[in-house]
Order: structure tokens, then sequence, then C-alpha cells
């Protein structure tokens, strides 16, 4: 199964360290994110590897080359221009098949063989891997009728939600809803294949799981690894 990693962003919430380096080669440990993930798709049985790049898209080519030295096949996909979180696909060949999508800026301990298991299973056009999180309020949240009477009052409430984890799989038919060469964001994406009636399905996982995509996250991250290093390569 060809995997497609979205390596092209500026990483203007790692600024300054990404002004030099393109944030799938920020360290975590002694290695790059995108080696670790790269690293884990293998252990998995991922060996066909597409990068789409584009900001420092040569540094990140000079690092990985062809994926010889990890045992497997990566091609690149350099974007002239932004294309949003999706557009690029429009522009990449080989996508006859199944194929997933992933970030390349996530530390996790996700199991992919498990997620292509259950994709496989609900026959959905696109399977989205979420997770759930979270969110303090600071303030009483209350709730009134009609009458402007009180109907309820929470102090401080955690607000729950299920977030996407930058994990995808499509099919190969979600490429005619990709126009090429026009910017596509994922939201905008979901929102077109619920339009036109397509099934998408959910994926919950409760495992680690971290966008490395803010400071506080980074340092997390580097925090973390250490202690779930010995679980990330099956």
């Amino acid at each position: 199964m060809k995997v497609v990693i979205l390596a092209g962003g500026q990483g203007r919430r790692l600024e300054p360290y990404t002004v030099i380096l393109p944030k799938p080669l920020m360290p975590i440990g002694d290695s790059p994110i995108l080696e670790i993930l790269i690293r884990q798709l293998k252990s998995h049985g991922f060996t066909d590897v597409v990068l789409a790049v584009g900001y420092l898209g040569n540094l990140i080519q000079s690092f990985f080359n062809n994926g010889q030295k990890w045992s497997v096949k990566i091609d690149y996909n350099y974007e002239e221009k932004p294309l949003g979180t999706v557009g690029c696909l429009g522009e990449i060949k080989g996508l006859e098949k199944t194929f997933l999508v992933m970030n390349g800026d996530l530390l996790t301990l996700f199991d992919f063989s498990r997620f292509v298991k259950y994709h496989q299973e609900n026959k959905s056009i696109a399977t989205i891997a979420v997770t759930k999180r979270k969110l303090p309020v600071d303030f009483g949240v209350l709730e009134s009728n009609e009458k402007k009477e009180l109907t309820k009052y929470v102090e401080k409430p955690d607000l729950h939600y299920q977030v996407s984890m930058g994990i995808y799989l499509f099919e190969p038919e979600i490429l005619k809803y990709i126009p090429k060469g026009e910017r596509l964001d994922f939201p905008e994406l979901m929102n077109i294949l619920l339009k036109n009636g397509e099934k998408v399905s959910v994926y919950d996982s409760d495992e680690f799981w971290l966008d490395l995509g803010r400071p506080e996250d980074y340092k997390k991250g580097i925090e973390e690894f250490a202690k779930i290093k010995h679980k990330l390569f099956k």
C-alpha cells in the first residue's frame, strides 16, 4: 500500500526552529520526526512512500534520498504553490489502490495495521483516525431557556471532543473530488464527500499520539520519546 506523508508545511508555529530546518526534520531523540515515522511504517509493512514536500523540501530529499537506508522506496512530490492539506493528492501519480495519508510531524504508538483492517471491513471511501481530547473551560458555563431563566450551571467544566489524528485511509475514487492544481484543505474535502453522499468512517484510537506542531508539544514529545521509544517499532 502506498503512503503519502504530508511534509510541505512551513511550520510557522515552531519558529524560529523551522527557519533553518523543515518541521519533519526536527529531532526527537537522535532522529528526525519523519525518520521515526518512516521506520514505524516499515515495521507495519509499508515500504512505498511518497513525501509531499514544499518548504525546504530539498533538505528533506537530501536526508532521505530514495529511502534505501531504511529499506523503503521514497518518491517526492514538490508543490510549486501551496495546495492546502490535501490538494497535493491531485498531483501524485500511482494512487490507483487504497492509500494511507498522514502528517509528517506525529509522534505516536498508532497501530497502522489495525487501522487498515478496520477501513477494509467498513468499505468507506475514507476513514479518519480520531482520538479523544478534553479542553478545560476557566469560566462558569450556564444554559437558559427562552424566558431567560437559568436551567443549568456548571463551574469550570471540561469539554470532551474527538480530534483528527492526521492519519487517513482513502480509496482512489476520492481523487475525483480533488481538482488538480487547486488548493483544498481536509475539512473542505470531507464536506464535499458528505454532500455527495459518500461514506466516511471514523476509527477511534486510545493509543499515544502527539502532534508536534507547537513548541510546548515539541518539548513534550522529546520528553515522552524516552519513555516510549522501545514500543515504537514492531
